[in-house]
């Protein structure tokens, strides 16, 4: 299936040549990756952070798509290099989304989930909106290459989709507080799903829908793509843990049935979502967080270690491509360079729409806190700092191409690719230096990565009581609503747990932060 999504379409020739030109493109492909994972294993060992994994994994990409571009490679073997949409999203995208739901431990997820849902979807949302406006002004006032203001729309969706993976391997490397790692990693998982369902609402808007009907039509559009995948993957989820409660498939002569159906579940989720029109990331992002929670446990001791082991596996090797992929195809794709200004002003303005995002959300969140859970300045700033752009935006920004007219589609292309090398190379070299300037890093008075949430002193524990007065009528009549309002922990443990898998729900499970899938071998080092 592969051969048929990616191989060139305008090759010509015997299919021996065919075959032969094909056996030289996947070996290229699998030498890189091999190239890849040493690169970063050395420069993890030696903690050399100014040039992390995935800017490495970039760097071949480019490097040998540059070679590509001046050699007289034959065009049947650089027609693998090329970056196809649909391989992305039906098999390099899928693996590595579910295993950033399937790894999410639920005590400092669920903890700080008001904090992650503000970011991620009120957040992105105020990102791209004001985006997309600051462009369109720029465009009006002769600042920068003008575009209609529904275009700039789907422009500031797609940009507004953060990729911090080199960040938060940084993050577990120099063992940053366990809570800032929470909320960039939850706000990263969420945001991706929330910016895909904006982009694709503001495409069909500029495809069909009218002008009067852009508002009404955005927010409905937006509520049902992404409610209704969120259900479907919630669903799936809650019919596999059922499955596996009740089959009775944890016997020695069935791990192999029990392996196999686990492992499909997930892409059905997200083949089920784009059949329905849905988002298939919105809802196999939940079926990992649920199937996580409760069908994991309902399989046998066997089966549990060879689905962490698989997902782990293929997730490493789709995240890593990933980056070759796109430096291959960032040299070797046509670029339109003749609207610098658009690429100049449009950095400035996700600067500016980021921080507007991060500081003001952090705003909310922490007007609805107690003062011992508030989000320190410093987290904020390194919140802001962790957004950088990545596989998703350059995607979406390559399928712009096809949906926007011939000009404005390449301008857009040309702006998120520069956008993601920028991001990628220099935030995600320079972390380590943001993190040591905020001192965030071995802060004593919090936890870390790897310490579990058993600690009352950070801001982890979002029902602890306390006995300070306010002034303010507001913040009182929340904290009363927090002290009265029951959990959804509380859900979980009495109902749900019981409810979908053989455990009582009174079985006390001490978990920590997981690590991302393809660096978690590094902790054991520090």
């Amino acid at each position: 299936m592969e051969d048929q999504l990616i191989s060139p379409a305008d090759s010509r020739g015997s299919p021996a040549k065919e075959q032969q030109a094909a056996g030289v493109g996947i070996l290229l492909q699998i030498m890189m990756l091999v190239l890849s994972f040493i690169l970063g294993h050395v420069l993890r060992r030696h903690k050399f952070f100014y040039i992390p994994e995935a800017s490495a994994s970039l760097l071949i990409g480019l490097v040998v798509g540059g070679l590509a571009n001046i050699s007289n490679t034959e065009t049947s073997i650089r027609g693998w290099f090329n970056f196809h949409e649909e391989f992305f999203f039906l098999f390099l995208l899928p693996p590595t989304i579910f295993q950033s739901g399937f790894i999410l431990s639920p005590k400092p997820f669920f903890s700080n989930f008001g904090a992650i849902v503000t970011f991620s979807i009120l957040g992105t949302f105020i990102a791209s909106v004001l985006t997309g406006l600051l462009v369109y002004l720029g465009g009006i006032t002769f600042l920068m290459y003008k575009l209609p203001l529904i275009e700039c729309m789907m422009f500031g969706a797609l940009i507004s989709s953060t990729d911090p993976v080199t960040v938060l391997a940084i993050f577990q490397e120099l063992g940053t507080d366990v809570n800032l790692y929470a909320l960039v990693f939850g706000e990263s998982v969420l945001n991706d799903a929330v910016a895909i369902s904006l982009y694709r609402t503001m495409s069909l808007l500029n495809s069909h829908m009218s002008t009067g009907q852009n508002i009404f039509t955005l927010v409905v559009g937006f509520l049902e793509t992404f409610v209704g995948s969120l259900s479907s993957g919630v669903g799936v989820g809650f019919i596999s843990a059922l499955l596996f409660k009740y089959a009775g498939l944890d016997i020695d002569n069935l791990q192999n049935l029990e392996s196999c159906l686990f492992v499909l579940f997930p892409y059905f989720s997200y083949m089920l979502a784009e059949g329905l029109g849905l988002s298939g990331i919105v809802s196999i992002l939940f079926t990992g967080i649920v199937m996580k929670h409760y069908t994991f446990s309902n399989l046998s001791e066997k089966s549990q270690q060879f689905v962490s082991e698989f997902f782990h596996l293929i997730s490493s090797l789709a995240e890593t491509f990933i980056f070759i992929y796109m430096g291959l195809d960032i040299v070797m794709e046509k670029h339109s360079w003749s609207h610098v200004g658009f690429i100049f002003f449009s950095i400035i303005f996700i600067v500016i729409s980021r921080a507007v995002n991060v500081f003001s959300c952090g705003y909310l969140v922490n007007l609805a806190r107690p003062a011992h859970r508030k989000i320190p300045m410093k987290h904020q700033k390194a919140l802001w700092y962790s957004g950088l752009r990545g596989a998703m935006a350059f995607a979406l920004a390559l399928q712009s191409v096809h949906d926007l007219p011939e000009g404005h589609g390449q301008t857009i292309f040309t702006a998120t690719t520069a956008i993601v090398v920028l991001t990628v190379l220099l935030i995600g070299g320079s972390t380590g230096t943001m993190l040591e300037a905020l001192q965030v890093i071995g802060d004593s008075n919090e936890g870390h990565i790897g310490d579990g949430f058993n600690r009352s002193d950070g801001y982890v524990s979002p029902f602890q009581d306390e006995e300070e007065s306010s002034s303010n009528r507001f913040k009182m009549r929340l904290k009363e609503f927090h002290r009265s309002a029951p959990s959804f922990s509380s859900l979980d443990k009495n109902y749900l747990t019981p409810f979908f898998t053989t455990q009582s729900g009174d079985e006390e499970e001490h978990e920590t932060l997981m690590p991302s899938p393809r660096r978690e071998v590094y902790l054991s080092r520090n």
